[in-house]
């Protein structure tokens, strides 16, 4: 057999923006389309909204009753921030949604003793969720300020093509344990969950009805509403009657007990758990988080252009989301949300699933977060949806985030040892470090960081438990200290440099520019 010629050997030429997609970022499907998928947005998120209280309020001394009104406020909020971040901010199709970043510092202030001693459970739940909007409040301020003062766009200079891959993948990986160690806890659930997804939105994405992929656009919908009534039946049935509590908690889908704790109409407004008290050691450990929640959005920002055919966001977009955020974060605390804001790492995945990279879709799904926030029992029944169900879904949509991240390596030369270097080097502690640290905090029941100095611990184990973090700190360091000022082409600078300003490339107008004529005011440097 004679050796293939070099022009049939598998060349793709690196491109800018994604293809294949159906609706990129200022295109819209039908309305009816675009409502729907809105609502598919909306149910996805709801996994997070509602996990993060679940475990928090408990730990405060709160009752149902109390984590229907966390969940409620944070939906309100999300919608209220997803809206802001599309409208003002970066104007990429992102969901703004609570993080995962803010629970080591929370889990600190619960514990903190003079809360503990507390003696009354309510009393104790309300002074600890005050405690911490307090800390929210200072720590937005860091988001804040780096944002709106350009600092951050500043920062990004130091940014790479082979830098970022890390970053944007970890955010995808770096959720690993939210992925399948969730679906084992009830297999019988989020197996089938998993393999129907897989069906639905790749092997069976060419059926279409009306010309519409409607097994490709709404997989996420068919497959939920299939295992959900699936879980339900093996409820009904009395299949968990006498299984162990753990299973019934993550099996069952009458346990969240969020539909009769729900009232039928509530509207969440600002200091509604009263006045927020201020502490500075909670607070410094709070503005770590904000550091890692801008650190892992930033790679998310990057993911969610790619996923909706638009350029990366020149520093200045960035930086202007990043200042958008950081008031996400101060109405976090003026609300009572129980965590701070973030991009929402599955929403992102959703849009390369889907194929519809649309900001109306968005900000549709925005509307969907703030109506059945107000209208309680509704919304609380899509929140009692099992979690396990939703983690077989993140078993796909990380993925397809981290690869995003990984794309971004097309640019540069990985025939290069320096570049194998730093990319393997960034993935492997990026991976390794925060499971160290979560390791280390099971077994202990305190961070590796354990000194007299609280805020101290806080800082440093809140660092240290982000994956896109620890990989943006080793990656961007070897980046531009080894042998950088001969590695630009190696590392994708000639192509990265056209996106750092806003005025750097043509298509950035086309995608970035503020509505209502606002750039007259805010001209974009």
């Amino acid at each position: 057999m004679e050796a293939p010629k070099q022009e049939e050997i598998s060349h793709h030429p690196p491109m800018d923006q994604l293809q294949g997609l159906e609706y990129c970022i200022d295109s819209n499907p039908s309305w009816g389309e675009a409502i729907a998928l809105g609502f598919q947005h909306y149910i996805l998120a709801l996994g997070t909204a509602v996990m993060i209280p679940t475990f928090l309020v408990r730990l405060m001394g709160g009752t149902d009753n109390d984590k229907v009104r966390v969940v409620q406020t944070l939906l309100f909020v999300e919608g209220i921030n997803t809206l802001l971040q599309t409208l003002f901010g970066t104007r990429l199709p992102t969901v703004i949604g609570g993080s995962y970043a803010f629970m080591v510092p929370i889990i600190s202030i619960i514990h903190d003793k003079s809360l503990m001693s507390i003696e009354d459970p309510h009393l104790r739940f309300l002074n600890t969720m005050r405690a911490v909007q307090g800390a929210l409040i200072v720590a937005s301020s860091v988001q804040i300020i780096l944002g709106f003062s350009q600092m951050w766009a500043i920062c990004s200079r130091f940014f790479s093509p082979l830098g970022m891959a890390p970053v944007i993948a970890l955010v995808g990986f770096g959720l690993f344990d939210r992925g399948f160690p969730v679906v084992g806890r009830c297999v019988e659930i989020g197996v089938p969950m998993l393999i129907l997804f897989i069906a639905f939105s790749q092997y069976l994405k060419n059926f279409q009805a009306r010309q519409l992929p409607i097994l490709e656009r709404f997989a996420l919908l068919i497959s939920i509403t299939v295992i959900w009534a699936y879980a339900h039946l093996l409820t009904a049935s009395g299949a968990y009657r006498h299984r162990p509590d753990l299973t019934q908690l993550n099996c069952r889908t009458d346990r969240a007990n969020l539909i009769s704790s729900a009232p039928w109409i509530k509207i969440p407004y600002p200091l509604q758990w009263g006045a927020p008290t201020f502490d500075a050691g909670h607070a410094f450990g709070m503005m770590a988080a904000a550091l890692v929640s801008l650190i892992e959005s930033t790679g998310a920002y990057k993911a969610a252009s790619r996923l909706a055919s638009a350029t990366p966001p020149p520093a200045y977009v960035l930086s202007r989301g990043i200042g958008w955020q950081g008031i996400g974060i101060l109405l976090s605390g003026l609300f009572g949300t129980l965590t701070g804001s973030t991009v929402s790492v599955e929403n992102v995945g959703l849009l390369g699933s889907t194929r519809v990279g649309s900001r109306r879709v968005i900000q549709i799904s925005a509307g969907f977060m703030i109506f059945f926030s107000m209208l309680g029992k509704f919304g609380a029944l899509f929140a009692s949806i099992p979690f396990t169900i939703f983690a077989a879904v993140y078993c796909v949509l990380f993925g397809l985030v981290a690869s995003v991240g990984l794309s971004f390596l097309q640019f540069t030369n990985m025939n290069s040892m320096r570049n194998l270097f730093i990319t393997g080097v960034a993935f492997f502690l990026g991976l390794s470090v925060p499971e160290y640290f979560r390791e280390y905090t099971a077994k202990a029941l305190h961070g590796p960081a354990h000194t007299s100095a609280g805020w101290f611990n806080d800082f440093l184990n809140t660092i240290f438990f982000s994956s896109p973090t620890v990989a943006m700190i080793v990656a961007i360091f070897l980046d531009n200290t080894l042998d950088y000022k001969d590695s630009a082409r190696d590392r994708g600078m000639p192509w990265w440099v056209k996106f750092r300003t806003f005025k750097g490339d043509s298509r950035n107008e086309e995608f970035y520019t503020l509505p209502f004529n606002l750039n007259r005011f805010f001209p974009p440097s």
